[in-house]
């Protein structure tokens, strides 16, 4: 009861730390606050891949692939590029095409729902490593597509990527200019986080809902036993089709807004190391447990950015034998074995299964 009665307390004063934060960082610079951005996006990411990963225990090393789609479709809806490459859509759409935020969100989750269907219904009797290994394939195959589509019709522009996309526009304001609230002066870069943070809060209340509900606890059946949830009766390949197009959902919406953010994307930003790094946060942070996932999410999204602070210095340290973007890799790879070595479960994981119930419930029963 007095552990309820804390968490109920504290919530208020996390939820005015999150809304202070992006202030607080702007008097160090408007970069720090862009880390915070890029910090948010990546949780939305780690809670869509725990989706599939945490709570239906199915290893995909391919979901960049749906962080690409959402962000390729609201790029071509969203840019110039589309109408310069086909002029027959001129006639249509003389103003261009400029789709509002509530349009672009669903769009994004549907068209990246489907295609986890796709990466899905293939994959149900694959387990484990093989399971791995077929969606490593398919985040590969959409990256070759993006960066390839330029040929003989230009859909993506190819390895150039796509250009001067609209920003985000609230409410007929545009996301990319400064807002003025009297004294208050809110940069590009705040705008952008306050509408990120209420993403990742709706993110976070589905896939709470999610594990609590009927659906959450046929996956982590599955997880658990896939042959003894079959038995039980849960239909374990509606329910595999559902968790990928569930996890995809969250990394479409992700993407839209990183292109938004960003008004420039390109295959490039959609490797395999993309991958891994979120199944890394996902893994470090505790898989399957909301709070352990968003942590190792920030963490792992932020240390990069912070440690080009270091990186530099050092560099300077060494007279510049040091490459500083691989002292940056080398920096992150040793915190990552650190945290598997001294935490194997992740910096805070779910509480275990199977433990003992305490002896007063057990008379009880």
């Amino acid at each position: 009861m007095n552990s309820m009665l804390e968490r109920l307390q504290s919530r208020p004063v996390m939820v005015v730390m999150l809304l202070l934060l992006p202030l607080i960082l702007q008097i160090f610079g408007n970069a720090w606050v862009r880390i915070a951005d890029i910090s948010l996006l990546y949780v939305m990411l780690a809670l869509g891949l725990n989706v599939v990963v945490g709570y239906a225990g199915l290893l995909d090393l391919g979901y960049v692939a749906f962080y690409a789609i959402g962000a390729y479709l609201f790029g071509l809806l969203a840019s110039p590029h589309l109408l310069e490459a086909f002029p027959a859509l001129m006639a249509t759409f003389s103003s261009g095409l400029h789709l509002p935020l509530w349009a672009v969100i669903p769009l994004a989750a549907v068209l990246a729902g489907l295609f986890g269907v796709l990466l899905g219904a293939p994959t149900l009797k694959l387990r484990g490593d093989y399971l791995a290994i077929v969606t490593l394939g398919f985040g590969e195959i959409i990256r070759v597509f993006m960066n390839n589509l330029d040929q003989p019709y230009n859909i993506t522009n190819g390895p150039k990527g796509l250009g001067s996309i609209d920003p985000v526009t609230v409410f007929g304001h545009p996301l990319s200019k400064t807002l003025h609230l009297g004294p208050l002066e809110l940069p590009s870069v705040t705008q952008y986080y306050y509408l990120f943070l209420i993403l990742v809060w709706v993110s976070t209340v589905i896939c709470f809902r999610l594990e609590r509900s009927r659906v959450g606890r046929a996956w982590m059946a599955i997880r658990e036993d896939e042959i003894a949830a079959k038995a039980m009766g849960i239909n374990t390949r509606n329910m595999k089709l559902l968790a990928f197009a569930m996890g995809a959902t969250f990394g479409g919406v992700s993407g839209a807004m990183f292109s938004a953010f960003q008004g420039f994307v390109s295959p490039e930003s959609f490797t395999l190391m993309e991958s891994v790094m979120i199944v890394a946060m996902v893994v470090l942070g505790g898989s399957g447990h909301l709070p352990g996932v968003i942590l190792g999410a920030v963490l792992l999204a932020a240390l990069p950015e912070v440690l080009r602070y270091v990186a530099g210095p050092l560099q300077t340290l060494t007279d510049g034998r040091l490459d500083a973007a691989i002292l940056r890799q080398l920096l992150i790879a040793l915190a990552m074995i650190l945290v598997m070595l001294l935490r194997p479960m992740g910096l805070w994981p779910s509480p275990e299964h199977g433990s003992a119930m305490p002896k007063g419930k057990k008379g009880a029963q």
